[in-house]
């Protein structure tokens, strides 16, 4: 009997080195809170490759996300741009639990509670969240809050290493929109920021650095071309149409500026405004009275139905809501 050859199998990839048993970065995050941004980075992180755990308060409130998920998802096979298959793949690497325990191992948590006290974050409920998170993660994960009017600093200071937190604001307008502004406050270290970056790029987002500012860029800018074009209905100038098509038309935007606030939701605009307001003291970020009109009359946007528009069943535009302006 001839004398067996054995040859190192690395040189082939068949072994399992010490290296080679590093997990990627970001192979595993967690989401606290499942509204609709919540489910907007639990779907495109999957989508993605990566694992993700979120966590909301009641297993009714977890079926509503996974039936609103899979929604989502369903609307993107009708249109080719997914497949059945692939639908499984993401779902699958998606995990409900109602325990914060299950985010152990995670490399970054994302905080995206849902409005609360009268449409306001609580920023003591979101204080509560961190250290909660601090007992569990590795020293090393980053803990994230979504916002574009958060204090990060505010929420890390009392944590021990406040150096991981930082903030990301995903814009909503549309599916394009793809640039993450990642905010670093005062505590939030280079290599952490870095590593934001690196997330950003993963989930085909353009990174854009934020020093802590209320309002971050976009929803400054927004804010101040929606009171305007408010304004400007309130004195009859001209149609909300009119104002609709210069935007759109003129300055070649997807959507005119009162879409564009129904798409993001009313009740989140005048809490973020009030919120700028209170911060810089600024009469261009007091909401305008068409905007505490529908606020207070419960027409928020697509979510309700109603906004500056009426919508079907689906968020289609049916017709302008003529109730804004009588």
């Amino acid at each position: 009997m001839s004398e067996m050859i054995i040859e190192p199998i690395e040189k082939y990839g068949l072994t399992i080195t010490s290296d080679s048993k590093k997990k990627p970065l970001f192979s595993r995050i967690g989401v606290v809170g499942a509204g609709k941004e919540g489910r907007n980075i639990i779907n495109m992180t999957a989508t993605a490759g990566m694992e993700v755990v979120f966590l909301e308060e009641s297993q009714e409130r977890i079926d509503v996300v996974i039936k609103e998920i899979e929604k989502v998802m369903d609307h993107k096979i009708k249109n080719w741009g997914l497949t059945q298959a692939e639908k499984r793949i993401i779902m699958n690497r998606i995990t409900p639990t109602l325990q914060y325990e299950d985010f152990a191992g995670c490399d970054m948590v994302i905080e995206c509670t849902r409005f609360t006290e009268g449409g306001r974050r609580s920023t003591p409920l979101r204080k509560s969240i961190f250290k909660r998170l601090e007992e569990i993660l590795d020293t090393d994960a980053i803990i994230a809050t979504n916002g574009s009017v958060v204090i990060i600093s505010e929420l890390a200071s009392e944590l021990v290493h406040k150096d991981r937190c930082v903030s990301l604001y995903f814009p909503v307008a549309h599916p394009d929109a793809r640039i993450l502004e990642i905010v670093s406050g005062m505590y939030t270290s280079e290599e952490v920021y870095s590593k934001m970056e690196v997330f950003a790029k993963l989930i085909n987002y353009k990174p854009h650095r934020i020093n802590e500012s209320n309002g971050n860029v976009s929803m400054r800018i927004m804010v101040n071309m929606l009171n305007e074009a408010c304004q400007i209905l309130l004195e009859r100038v001209c149609s909300l149409e009119d104002i609709e098509e210069t935007y759109t038309i003129i300055y070649g935007q997807r959507y005119g500026v009162f879409r564009m606030a129904d798409i993001i939701g009313i009740e989140r605009l005048v809490t973020l405004m009030e919120a700028m307001f209170n911060e810089f003291g600024e009469k261009h970020y007091k909401p305008n009275p068409i905007l505490w009109k529908l606020y207070r009359s419960n027409q928020l946007g697509i979510r309700t139905g109603k906004g500056f528009y009426i919508y079907d069943e689906n968020g289609n535009p049916v017709s302008v809501n003529k109730a804004v302006i009588n």
